[in-house]
C-alpha cells in the first residue's frame, strides 16, 4: 500500500540533522505495516496529479497557520476535497488536522489559551487516556458537518476527529519522540515565541510514557481499513 505524505512544512535544519524531516518520522511511526511512502513538498507547490496517486494520504505539520495567506493553502484545500470525494483515506497531523477541517467547512483560530507544548493527556470518547506530545497554538474551533470528535482534553476540545471512513485527524504529534521534543525545547527557548513556563512544563514531562505506538497503529489501521480505533 502506497502512502503519500504531503509536506505542508519542514522540520528546522537542526532537527533534520538528527531526526529527519516529517516524512522520515512518519515512515518510522508507520513502519512494519507493509507501506511504501512517497512525499510531495506541497508547501513549495509540489502537488500530486490526482487523489489516486497514492492509496492513502497523510498531511504533516507546518509552521504556517491554516488561515494564513500562502499560495499552497488554497491548492491544498482543493486537493483535500478531491481526496475526500474520491474516498481515498486521509490522515492529518497538527496543521494537517487543522487544514482538513478548514477545507471541509470548519474553522481554525489561534487559541487564546496559548501554546500547548510537550506531553498532553487526552481522553477518548470511551473514557480511555492517551498521552502524546503536542506543539501548537492554533486549534479547530468549529467542526465541519461530517466531523465527529473522538478525543479531547481541557486545553484542546477537538483533539482528534473522525470523518466517517474518509479522514482521521490528530492535533498532537504521535511522530514526536521525547528526544525530539527535548531538542525543540533547547533550540526554541529564549526566542520570545514560547512562554518559559510552558517549556519548563514540557521539559519536566520528557521522561513520562507516551502512546505514540498506539496512535501509529490506529493510523495504520485507518489507512488500511477506513476504521479509526483510538
Amino acid at each position: 500500500m502506497r502512502i503519500g505524505i504531503l509536506l505542508a512544512g519542514h522540520t528546522p535544519d537542526h532537527i533534520q540533522q538528527t531526526h529527519g524531516d516529517f516524512d522520515s518520522m512518519f515512515a518510522r511511526l508507520l513502519g512494519g505495516n507493509g507501506f511504501t511512502f512517497a512525499a510531495w513538498d506541497v508547501e513549495h507547490l509540489e502537488f500530486p496529479d490526482n487523489p489516486h496517486d497514492a492509496d492513502g494520504w497523510l498531511i504533516s505539520g507546518s509552521r504556517h497557520g491554516a488561515y494564513e495567506d500562502h499560495a499552497f493553502i488554497p491548492k491544498l484545500e482543493d486537493f483535500i476535497r478531491r481526496v475526500y470525494t474520491s474516498n481515498v483515506p486521509l490522515v492529518g497531523i497538527c496543521f494537517g488536522h487543522q487544514i482538513i477541517a478548514q477545507a471541509l467547512g470548519g474553522t481554525v483560530e489561534k487559541f487564546d489559551g496559548g501554546w500547548g507544548l510537550g506531553r498532553h493527556v487526552y481522553e477518548t470518547a470511551d473514557g480511555r487516556q492517551l498521552a502524546l506530545n503536542a506543539w501548537h497554538q492554533d486549534q479547530v474551533v468549529v467542526l465541519p458537518a461530517d466531523a465527529s470528535p473522538v478525543a479531547r482534553n481541557a486545553f484542546c476540545e477537538n483533539a482528534m476527529l473522525v470523518y466517517g471512513s474518509r479522514a482521521f485527524t490528530v492535533q498532537a504529534h504521535p511522530e514526536f519522540e521525547p528526544d525530539l521534543v527535548a531538542d525543540y525545547i533547547t533550540h526554541r527557548r529564549g526566542t520570545g515565541t514560547y512562554p518559559d513556563d510552558r517549556l519548563d512544563q514540557a521539559a519536566r514531562a520528557l521522561a513520562q510514557p507516551l502512546d505514540n505506538a498506539h496512535l501509529g497503529h490506529a493510523i495504520a489501521t485507518f489507512l488500511k481499513t477506513g476504521v479509526a480505533h483510538v
